[in-house]
């Protein structure tokens, strides 16, 4: 399954918090449109108010992801992680440490 790092989740809520979404939104992971399950497939990060109820749910800290199940197989054994400067955030996706 799918682990956030801590970078991730202090990025996750601050653009939560940032944005003017109605409370109890979240990020989704999911594929790019057309993108399918290829190897190598390009993955998008969206804000939703709600998940789709086949979205798998991965914990952060004081976070919460949904993942398209498309994505989740590909991010199975995968650390979603990020890097801020200054208003920037890019997220990178990478293998597990733990």
């Amino acid at each position: 399954m799918l682990t956030i790092s801590p970078e991730a989740s202090q990025a996750i809520r601050g653009i939560l918090e940032a944005s003017d979404v109605p409370d109890g939104s979240m990020f989704r992971i999911s594929p790019q449109q057309g993108d399918g399950a290829s190897p190598g497939a390009s993955l998008v990060v969206s804000v939703i108010d709600t998940p789709p109820p086949d979205d798998q749910i991965v914990e952060g800290q004081e976070v919460a992801v949904s993942v398209d199940p498309t994505a989740a197989a590909i991010l199975d054994d995968k650390e979603l992680d990020a890097t801020v400067s200054g208003d920037q955030v890019n997220f990178s996706i990478g293998e597990q440490t733990e």
